[in-house]
Parts: structure tokens; sequence; C-alpha cells
């Protein structure tokens, strides 16, 4: 495949953490890291600096909280902590691949991570590294989607890439409606009036205000990535 210059040279990785592992199995799973580390890797090849929020659904989903076992803020705290230990399964994925990446979190874990700041995020991509940006935005009531497109502000990246297990934003959930219609394209102010599920209301209104787009795309496509990055048409774009 001929080199090409990236159209989007600075971007956000929003991964999943379900994409660490299988429906149904342990939270992570060896060839499941594999694929996505190799799906990163192809996205790299053309010279792109790369920020990447995983979420933590993986190990805690949010939802807990509304069983009445967890109080909210201790939900979103546990959902803060799994976000930094599927980061660190990152990290050393990415440095086990030869990819020089440096992890960074919004909450303290001490040794394990750097305390984040925009600068130092900023100087870990100028430098060609991969900044894995960890622990949401460190505060509770926030999704990994909002902190995306925080940090797509923060480090003045051109878009957000929403890695997900289907080709793009549809009219209804394609794996339980057949007659489900797939977006080319899709306007902020549709996808919060129609309310069609991709990201929650603040991350969208975020993106809208400092003029983020938002590609989504199912990652386990083959040079999905790079082809995003380079302006083909992959996924749905949201903006």
């Amino acid at each position: 495949m001929p080199d090409r210059r990236p159209v989007f040279d600075r971007v956000i990785l929003k991964i999943s953490g379900e994409s660490l592992g299988k429906k149904g199995g342990p939270p992570f799973d060896p060839d499941a890291l594999k694929l996505l580390i190799d799906r990163i890797a192809e996205g790299l090849e053309n010279g792109a600096r790369m920020g990447i929020v995983c979420g933590g659904g993986n190990i805690i989903r949010g939802r807990l909280a509304g069983t009445g076992l967890l109080d909210r803020s201790t939900a979103d705290g546990m959902g803060m902590l799994a976000t930094v230990i599927n980061s660190l399964a990152i990290r050393d994925g990415l440095e086990r691949a030869g990819i020089p990446a440096r992890l960074f979190s919004s909450v303290a874990v001490g040794p394990l991570a750097e305390p984040y700041s925009p600068r130092a995020g900023r100087a870990a991509l100028k430098k060609g590294e991969v900044a894995i940006l960890s622990g949401g935005t460190g505060n509770p009531y926030v999704s990994t989607d909002t902190a995306a497109v925080l940090r797509a502000c923060d480090l003045l990246a051109g878009a957000v890439l929403k890695a997900t297990t289907v080709d793009g934003i549809y009219s209804a959930d394609p794996k339980h409606d057949p007659d489900a219609r797939r977006f080319d394209r899709v306007s902020y102010r549709q996808a919060l009036a129609d309310g069609l599920g991709i990201m929650d209301g603040p991350a969208i209104a975020l993106a809208r205000e400092n003029r983020i787009a938002v590609i989504v795309f199912d990652f386990q496509e083959k040079n999905a990535i790079r082809r995003a990055l380079a302006g083909e048409p992959v996924g749905t774009i949201l903006g």
C-alpha cells in the first residue's frame, strides 16, 4: 500500500474495554489484545500522532450504580481505576510491539502512571509517543466518551476515532433490527435530536462546540484506522 500523508495528523482513538476481551470470557484475551495492538500499529504507519482513551466496561459497568448496589460516585471511581488497568495492558502490548508509549492518569495511582496534564500529553505526542490517557476525566458522572473528546481538545487533535464492533452509525441497533439504516455522515444536531446513542449527549455537545470530528468505525476491519486517517470513507462521520 503506498504511503500517504494522513488528513488527521493528530487524533484520539477511543476504544471500549470490551475490545480487550471476548464476549462471555474473562476481561482480557491475548488474541483480542494482539488484534487491537495490530490495528493501532497500522494507524501509526504513516506518521500520525495518537492518544488513546480506553473504557473500563470489561471490568465494571457504570450501570451497576442504577441497581442500588453501589453509589454512583463509587461505581464511577471503580470505573476510572478499571480504565487504568486496561491502559496498563495496552501500554505493555504497544511496548512489546516496539511502539513507544506513555501512560497518563487523571486520578493519582502512584508509580503506575504519570499524572495527566495537557502539557505532558502534547510533549509525548511531539516525541512520537502514543499517549495513553486513563482515569477518564478524573470526575464521576462523566463518561469516557466525554473524556476522549475533552482530551482531543487538550491535545489539539483533529478527530476522535471511536472504535466499535459495527461499521458506523445506524438508525437503530443493526444487531437487532434488520431494517436499520446506516449513515455515511450524521450532524451533531441530528445525533442529539434523534438520540442515536453512539455517544452520550455531553460528548457530542463538546465535540460540536470545539468542531471535533468523530469517526465511528469497526476497528476489527484491517487498515480501518489508517484509512480513516487518510480521509478515506470508513464508518460514519459525526460532525
